[in-house]
């Protein structure tokens, strides 16, 4: 039995379509060959000279002012003063030529200067009399109600109560070291300390009949009214 080719596998029905395809391609490269450009060699001749002419540019000369220095400085001369032999110069400095190695040669020491010690007074907490606001308690309650200013950032904040101040009433009745023992805050720390550094000099506390330092408190009430 004879075995027949599939229509699909036979290559003779396609071979006009591969000629075809053929033909295209060389078509292609020819058009492509003619389209490219040719160059034409160029040469460079280097053996041609040219002048080149460079214009010169004139420099104008100008005159150079002259410097005058300035004098130069007397000369110093150094004068002897001729002192008699028995003349005792203060400071003279003996300088030995006969010197060797052996020669013992006093150093000089700086003197020293013992300062003073600065010794602080003491302070009292309790005296015999206690320091004194001139004119008495009373005196000193209108000072503060007279010049002690609520803060308001306490009043916004409904800030009251008592500060305590501590402050040092030296011995000529002047007020130092004022600081805040205990505060309340809200400005009236700081109000308390303005007011207390205000106060005029006291009368100076006494122990064993002499004015001497004295440490105090002294509370300042901060109360909003309704």
């Amino acid at each position: 039995m004879k075995e027949k080719k599939s229509a699909k596998a036979d290559l003779e029905s396609k071979r006009g379509l591969f000629i075809e395809i053929g033909l295209v391609v060389v078509l292609a490269i020819v058009y492509m060959a003619f389209e490219m450009k040719s160059y034409e060699a160029s040469s460079l001749d280097v053996n041609i000279r040219t002048d080149v002419i460079i214009d010169e540019e004139m420099v104008e000369i100008t005159q150079q002012e002259k410097i005058e220095l300035p004098p130069p400085p007397p000369q110093q001369t150094l004068l002897l003063q001729e002192v008699d032999d028995n003349v005792v110069i203060e400071n003279e400095i003996e300088v030995d030529a006969e010197a060797t190695v052996t020669t013992v040669v006093e150093t000089w020491e700086k003197p020293v200067v013992h300062e003073e010690e600065i010794v602080e007074e003491e302070i009292f907490v309790i005296v015999e009399q206690n320091p004194e606001y001139p004119g008495g308690d009373e005196a000193r309650l209108n000072f503060l109600r007279n010049n002690v200013k609520y803060p308001q950032m306490a009043r916004e904040a409904g800030i009251q109560g008592t500060v305590y101040v501590n402050f040092v009433v030296e011995k000529d009745g002047n007020v130092t070291q004022v600081k805040i023992a205990r505060g309340i805050g809200g400005g009236c720390d700081e109000e308390a300390m303005r007011v207390t550094k205000m106060m005029p000099k006291w009368k100076a506390g006494k122990q064993r009949g002499k004015e001497v330092r004295v440490s105090y408190n002294m509370p300042i009430k901060f109360t909003l009214q309704d």
